[in-house]
């Protein structure tokens, strides 16, 4: 969960980047900035990061819940007949989805 949450992070850090410093340019009395460009891609970079940070995380807990759950473990497990299920995969998910369009939204405005 520490992944998906510090991936969650990187995607509003790099969506705010995006944002600040397109609105920063606007302010009366402050100077341009002098790599216009530099900032989005600072923000692509991190939300691309919380992407692929959570795709790995998705992948990781998958492997990691697949081996707790094999025969070696099960009798210590304490598993009982009924499957556990948590909502961190299909967070892990929607949270994908959220950032591809993010990254997405952020690059249609860099073209």
């Amino acid at each position: 969960m520490a992944w998906v949450r510090t991936a969650t992070a990187l995607i509003g850090f790099g969506f705010t980047i995006v944002q600040f410093f397109e609105r920063f340019g606007g302010v009366e009395g402050v100077a341009a900035v002098a790599r216009t460009y530099a900032p989005r891609y600072v923000g692509l970079a991190l939300i691309a990061a919380g992407i692929l940070a959570l795709a790995v995380s998705a992948w990781q807990y998958r492997k990691l819940i697949g081996y707790l759950r094999s025969d070696e473990f099960h009798a210590i497990a304490g598993l009982s007949e009924h499957e556990v299920q948590t909502p961190l995969l299909m967070i892990s998910l929607v949270l994908i989805l959220i950032g591809v369009f993010t990254f997405g939204a952020v690059f249609m405005r860099v073209l």
